[in-house]
């Protein structure tokens, strides 16, 4: 979690904020919310928590010990996860999570795996209000998915996503983030 945390707040030049631990999947976050209420999350297997009975989410269980942090996946959020999940089953099984008095359902894929090697989103159904954050001075600009395949993942996302900030370029497989601060853009990779 240090790393994570240090990588994102050198990348942005900002400190993260607080989190929390995440029981069923044996993983714990910090976030930093942006102003257009999304926000950025460092999560990393929790050391002191017991493995979970199945895959964690992110694909956590696949990094090496000590694997450089990066950003490795990214969250949609939908008004109904069941129907979501229907329409796009490689998004994985609802499983309902809850920290305090925040309760929310995420789709997980059965291997932790996000389909198209990592570039498809996990889905969330917040139930009830999400968080809030406090204003950061902090925008997404853009979110860019780098794919050998991004015609097809173009396509596929269509069906789930229509937001311009939203950008599928041909290449190796690799995420990348422009986010707005008070002192211009910065890229977290």
């Amino acid at each position: 979690m240090d790393a994570a945390r240090a990588h994102v707040e050198a990348s942005l030049g900002v400190a993260m904020g607080p989190g929390g631990r995440h029981a069923a999947m044996g993983t714990w976050n910090r976030l930093t919310g942006l102003d257009d209420g999304t926000y950025l999350e460092a999560i990393a297997v929790d050391p002191d928590a017991p493995s979970p009975p199945s895959a964690r989410w992110f694909g956590l269980d696949d990094l090496e010990p000590h694997a450089a942090p990066a950003l490795r996946t990214w969250v949609v959020r939908v008004d109904d996860l069941d129907a979501a999940l229907r329409a796009f089953p490689r998004s994985g099984r609802a499983v309902d999570l809850a920290r305090g008095d925040l309760r929310w359902r995420m789709g997980v894929p059965h291997d932790g795996r996000a389909a198209w090697e990592g570039s498809w989103p996990a889905l969330i159904e917040w139930q009830g209000t999400p968080p809030s954050f406090p204003a950061t001075g902090l925008s997404l600009e853009r979110l860019t998915l780098s794919h050998p395949q991004a015609d097809g993942l173009r396509d596929a996302l269509a069906d789930l996503l229509d937001d311009p900030r939203v950008a599928v370029v041909g290449g190796p497989v690799g995420l990348e983030t422009t986010i707005a601060t008070p002192d211009g853009p910065r890229v977290l990779r």
